[in-house]
């Protein structure tokens, strides 16, 4: 099995990515500094937002994001606080870009 990064050092090193590229994103629930999930929401500052969730693939093993939920902020907003009723050790991240950048594609944030 391959080592992971701890939740923590994840969140820190995409916040200081989105820092570089002059990208807003704030911690608006802190989860599990070890094994927390975390959910990225992409607040476009017009009324809508998106939520991603990290998935892996069975097959290959391979973790990438997933769009949980888009729409109008208040349902993202109730969909991410379904997750943490749920799950709460979970983490979310808040950007804010109004060109819908979030950098989940970028190299090195997958895992």
């Amino acid at each position: 099995m391959a080592p992971r990064l701890t939740a923590r050092f994840w969140v820190d090193a995409y916040l200081a990515r989105l820092r570089l590229a002059e990208i807003p994103g704030f911690v608006v629930a802190h989860g599990d500094d070890g094994a927390g999930a975390v959910l990225v929401k992409l607040n476009t500052l017009d009324g809508k937002a998106a939520v991603y969730h990290r998935s892996v693939d069975l097959m290959s093993g391979a973790r990438r994001w997933l769009m949980l939920a888009e729409g109008a902020e208040t349902e993202v907003d109730a969909t991410i606080d379904r997750q943490r009723g749920y799950d709460p050790d979970l983490w979310v991240i808040e950007v804010e870009d109004r060109a819908g950048r979030h950098m989940l594609d970028e190299p090195g944030l997958a895992g």
